[in-house]
């Protein structure tokens, strides 16, 4: 461990994105917001896209506001973001167009159409991730079958977090845990699965470079520091930029008896492993595999998470009725418990749509009681959340042997003490939740550890330890959970309810 110093973690989500200071005092960290912007898709026909451009601009805006707020230069900065998403630069390095958001549905039919030249099981054996249609491969493979003149002028594909590394410092490389989000890297082989591209006609030369988490990618191009009022230079530092692997590197007494669960918009839900599990067992229970900040694997299963909750917020405001994440939870405790549930999975809800209708259409062409409230909706999806973690726990016991004892949520999640402590009920398991600044811990982790102000990020989960507070939720009675389940397991392998009663 070494001297005080200042980290910058440009940490950008689906729905919004932030700049902090990241400040390491020799014993243990603390961060400090410096910057929070709204982030969102935009629609355009029947297109939607992110608008990189506005992000930048923020991300510059957070820079000034750092720079008017701490005397110190920062010895880093390092960008996360969310997978799958990319942007095509031209031979001048210029961009072609705005960048696909992932829930664009250019990528419809697309898995069923790379599968007659690629399979499932053999895209799982290649990669050791899953076909889903948001992944890169699909994104590339739509582009590629209508004719999109972007990938054909191409000189350059650079993932959204490793777009904003170039516009920083200049240094077009791929960074290790995001690029294992493509399904076009493999990852027992660890290299550009080459075998993939081009039978589908993606070129190989367009992908960069790999660069692991703590590579010092160099100094801020001269413009962006005079122009955010920096005096000197310092580096741009590639972290573990797929966000959730930034949040699992932050995670304090992460063992071999405990899961994660990365919780926001998206819930992903694993273990830690040193190599990746591409079994028939794997493939079959759904699990991926993707990159950890330390060069290993995270075996997890990705799922749908707030995001339902999120778009009911959006339809319930467009209505007049404004419900923050409290007054959610309140009207989900008074509500009767194990009514309905949903396969948050499901199609259905995968895309911007009238949320809370698509339950009620879900729970009523399910035979269930369809839900009404406010209240009553926000029950049935927490419900069906942790029901959907208890799930996966099962699933990651009966494939690795482990007894998992612990789940350890962080990101925004954590927060909701709701969901958390319905979780507890639902998994009899002791849930500990935090941080909620995972992701931005460890991003600020592996710069400490590049620049040499600590020894590893083992090092820098010790001192987690000391710097930020959990809160532990232990089950409580059963309460008619296991029933419960029992059922939800039903609908979820039959699409249909079965003896539906009021607990």
């Amino acid at each position: 461990m070494t001297a005080a110093a200042n980290f910058i973690a440009v940490d950008l989500g689906a729905s919004s994105g932030r700049l902090m200071a990241g400040q390491w005092d020799g014993a243990k960290f603390n961060l400090r917001e410096v910057h929070r912007f709204p982030n969102a898709g935009v629609r355009i026909g029947k297109r939607l896209f992110w608008n990189v451009l506005e992000i930048w601009s923020q991300i510059q805006a957070g820079l000034v506001r750092y720079r008017s707020l701490f005397p110190e230069l920062p010895s880093g900065i390092g960008v996360d973001a969310w997978g799958v998403d990319y942007a095509l630069l031209d031979p001048q390095d210029e961009l072609l167009g705005n960048p696909y958001h992932y829930r664009d549905e250019r990528t419809n039919g697309a898995v069923e159409s790379v599968a007659r030249t690629f399979s499932n099981r053999d895209l799982f054996a290649i990669t050791g991730v899953q076909a889903l249609p948001i992944n890169t491969l699909f994104q590339l493979h739509a582009a590629r079958s209508q004719s999109s003149y972007q990938l054909a002028e191409a000189k350059t594909l650079l993932m959204l977090p490793d777009l904003f590394q170039f516009f920083l410092c200049g240094e077009k490389r791929a960074e290790y845990t995001e690029a294992t989000t493509t399904q076009l890297y493999s990852l027992p082989a660890r290299r550009w699965a080459e075998e993939l591209m081009l039978p589908l006609g993606i070129p190989p030369g367009i992908f960069p470079q790999v660069a692991m988490p703590g590579t010092v990618l160099g100094p801020l191009r001269e413009t962006i520091l005079a122009d955010c009022g920096f005096q000197d230079a310092f580096a741009a530092i590639a972290v573990a930029s797929h966000d959730t692997a930034s949040a699992v590197s932050a995670i304090p007494q992460l063992d071999d008896e405990s899961a994660f669960v990365s919780s926001g918009t998206w819930s992903l839900m694993g273990i830690v492993s040193s190599d990746p599990n591409v079994s028939p067992e794997a493939f079959h229970l759904g699990f991926t595999n993707e990159g950890s900040a330390d060069g290993g694997v995270l075996l997890l299963k990705n799922l749908t998470g707030l995001w339902i909750l999120q778009e009911c917020q959006r339809n319930w405001s467009a209505d007049g009725h404004h419900y923050d994440w409290t007054q959610i939870g309140q009207a989900a405790s008074s509500a009767t418990p194990f009514r309905c549930w949903i396969d948050a999975n499901a199609r259905e809800f995968q895309s911007p749509c009238d949320m809370p209708a698509a339950i009620q259409d879900y729970c009523a062409e399910t035979g269930q009681p369809v839900p009404q409230t406010p209240g009553e909706i926000a029950r049935c999806v927490f419900e069906s959340l942790s029901f959907g973690y208890r799930k996966v726990l099962d699933e990651l016991q009966q494939l690795t042997r482990r007894d998992l004892r612990v789940l350890r949520i962080v990101g925004g999640g954590a927060l909701n003490r709701f969901l958390c402590q319905m979780t507890a009920d639902a998994t009899r398991r002791n849930v500990v939740a935090g941080p909620a600044e995972a992701a931005a811990f460890g991003n600020v982790m592996v710069q400490a550890a590049a620049t040499g102000h600590i020894q590893d990020l083992a090092a820098g989960r010790q001192a987690m330890m000391a710097s930020v507070e959990c809160h532990s939720y232990e089950p409580v009675s059963a309460g008619g959970w296991e029933d419960a389940y029992a059922r939800f397991r039903s609908l979820l392998s039959s699409g249909k309810t079965v003896a539906m009663s009021h607990e």
